[in-house]
């Protein structure tokens, strides 16, 4: 358990080294409400005799559909899942599976031949990446991805992918919470990405279950399994139970503009138009994000923000460094309204600002 005022850290899951082990960075996760949306995507066992069978089916039935979907993907320093993503042989993983490597080894479920796949395109800022099977054979099964606006608290989830190298795995647990905000770590292949509108799940996530699938009982891919919460007070030791995927909606809709254009122009994720660093006061502490840049007709310029402005809130939420800054506007929407606190001179100032859309010019 977490002691008084213990935060729980994240471990980004891909194997370093191919082979059993756990990475070694970690940081600070920042959380907003979740928000459960309308039900749907689940099914349930019927009460009295032969409920258990009948739950115990539609396992087998949705691990047998769903399965043959998610593969394992090999580097030369790392290893993490994938989930077949069209009959072509395009892959959808996480960012930091792929790491800087822009050739790959594929296996298949049920299947010991590897296959060869390079990069197609990658978004580190979503965390999410491509990757294409140069000879995709036609047995291919691409999986169904689920709206995840409907993704619900208590909806039975299975994790698949390849934990600790071992292929072709799967775990069972439920979605413990929708609409988190989380830092991941960054350095051993993780960009350190700022994600929002994340789903929390007790199902067993391990090393090696990046980029594989979270799966409803209809068989649907609700999200991709991307990180691990650790406790900070037991030397890193995983918390049981904890475990994020990054939500369908995001995942198809990044994978779609890297499969057509080979970047994101429309990440879905808000943006004030500017660039950034850290603050710090006179006492050396983390004091805020102070603009350096700003987009020509942006956001941030419409609103008159300006060049070593310090921006100390969004909304109701502290700015006390540019990672906060990126999981205020994480957490929010493009062309919603935000009032932006920041401080020019010394005389504090406010402005309300229509935010932007991230995105790869």
């Amino acid at each position: 358990m977490l002691g008084p005022g213990a935060v729980a850290v994240l471990t980004a899951l891909a194997v370093a080294g191919c082979s059993s082990g756990s990475s070694s960075s970690s940081s600070s996760s920042s959380v907003v409400s979740s928000s459960p949306s309308s039900a749907g995507g689940s099914a349930s066992s019927s009460a009295g005799p032969g409920g258990s069978n009948q739950l115990q089916a539609d396992y087998q039935k949705v691990i047998k559909n769903v399965l043959p979907s998610v593969v394992q993907i090999t580097t030369a320093s790392d290893l993490g899942s994938g989930i077949v993503y069209d009959d072509k042989g395009d892959i959808v993983t996480n960012a930091h599976v792929v790491g800087t490597a822009t050739t790959f080894t594929v296996t298949l479920a049920g299947s010991t031949k590897p296959l060869d796949a390079t990069l197609v395109a990658a978004y580190p800022d979503s965390d999410l990446a491509v990757i294409k099977l140069s000879n995709p054979p036609s047995a291919l099964r691409p999986a169904a991805f689920g709206d995840s606006t409907k993704v619900e608290l208590g909806q039975i989830t299975l994790a698949m992918g390849s934990p600790l190298g071992l292929a072709s795995s799967v775990t069972q647990g439920i979605v413990s919470a929708t609409g988190r905000t989380v830092t991941e770590p960054r350095g051993g292949g993780s960009p350190g990405a700022v994600i929002g509108n994340m789903v929390q799940t007790s199902a067993a996530i391990n090393p090696g279950n990046s980029g594989g699938a979270l799966v409803n009982l209809d068989g649907q891919v609700i999200g991709i399994n991307t990180l691990a919460a650790t406790e900070p007070e037991a030397n890193g030791a995983a918390a049981p139970g904890i475990g994020f995927a990054i939500p369908a909606s995001t995942v198809t809709s990044i994978a779609d503009q890297l499969i057509k254009d080979g970047k994101v122009t429309n990440s879905g994720r808000a943006a004030l138009g500017i660039t950034a660093r850290n603050y710090f006061d006179q006492n050396f502490r983390p004091a805020g994000a102070v603009v350096v840049a700003v987009v020509a007709g942006g956001p941030a310029d419409a609103a008159g923000i300006r060049p070593e402005d310090v921006i100390t809130k969004i909304g109701d939420t502290p700015v006390d460094s540019l990672n906060s800054l990126t999981s205020a506007l994480a957490s929010l929407a493009p062309g919603s309204k935000a009032t932006v606190t920041y401080s020019r001179g010394g005389t504090s100032a406010s402005a309300d600002v229509t935010l932007g859309t991230l995105g790869t010019p």
